[in-house]
């Protein structure tokens, strides 16, 4: 099958638990949840996503024909050096593209491979790395990983039961809109509470990197 990509780039993940490591990143264009059209935000699952997975029109992005095209670019976004690869496959909603055959090319070219999915789809164990952030309103099938990282506050969310669930680590993360500030000390104070819960926070944006 083809892939449609909004952008591949090489930066530090800024999220998480694998926050700080070198990465590459490739954005798959798409979503389940949302459009991504601004006209259909209100109207859509999930109505705070930040990033534009609209197109294939950002660096390096475009319609690459197999899992070998996608895996060469990839792997030249990382450079000659084999040590230590690691490819973080986002989107958009990337389970609608990512395949057997993509993760095979990536694993022949020596990356361990991250997934940030929203958890609506089944996600294969030959993954190296999952996480899974979900989001209310929409039905949770991918329910064990390694990280479950939930935007917050997000009305609708059982974060009681989310940490019941079969995952290594359980982390919650503030939502970046106007009320930021408040959505920090929300996160604080539910850390607080419940321990099972780490603090996440988007380190990219604060260092100015994609």
């Amino acid at each position: 099958m083809g892939y449609a990509v909004k952008e591949i780039f090489l930066t530090l993940q800024g999220e998480g638990v694998q926050s700080g490591r070198r990465a590459v990143f490739c954005r798959f264009a798409g979503c389940n949840l949302w459009t991504g059209r601004e006209q259909d935000r209100a109207n859509a699952i999930c109505k705070f996503c930040d990033t534009d997975f609209v197109g294939t029109d950002g660096t390096l992005g475009g319609k690459y024909a197999d899992a070998a095209a996608l895996a060469d670019i990839i792997a030249a976004c990382w450079g000659d050096d084999r040590g230590d690869r690691y490819v973080v496959l986002t989107g958009g909603e990337p389970m609608l593209q990512v395949d057997d055959e993509l993760i095979a090319a990536l694993h022949d070219r020596g990356f361990a491979i991250a997934i940030e999915s929203n958890g609506t789809m089944a996600v294969p164990r030959s993954i190296d790395w999952i996480c899974i952030s979900p989001k209310a309103g929409s039905a949770l099938v991918q329910t064990s990983g390694d990280e479950l990282k939930l935007v917050w506050p997000q009305p609708g969310s059982d974060v009681d039961a989310l940490a019941t669930l079969d995952f290594a680590n359980f982390l919650i993360q503030p939502l970046d809109d106007a009320e930021a500030a408040a959505n920090v000390e929300a996160c604080i104070a539910l850390v607080m509470r419940d321990p099972r819960w780490r603090l996440s926070l988007q380190t990219h944006k604060s260092l100015g990197l994609r």
